[in-house]
């Protein structure tokens, strides 16, 4: 599953370079939460939650259907 959430997160991964940010998997547990830790631009922007909801879990949650959730650690 490790490597479906990182081919989901190459997809998004674009759009957080265009703002000077990027996203690094921490990991993926047993009940299917992904873990991700914002970086660069993205790590102190105001805006960092609403981006994980809206773009990131919705592309992860899409490629990986057996992901219930992403959240920033």
């Amino acid at each position: 599953m490790r490597e479906k959430v990182e081919a989901a997160l190459a997809k998004v991964r674009p759009f957080l370079q265009n703002d000077g940010g990027d996203i690094e998997l921490v990991g993926v547990t047993p009940e299917g939460v992904v873990q991700v830790r914002l970086t660069g631009a993205c790590k102190g922007c105001p805006m960092s939650q609403k981006t994980l909801k809206n773009a990131v879990e919705k592309m992860v949650l899409k490629e990986v259907p057996e992901v219930t959730r992403v959240e920033a650690v």
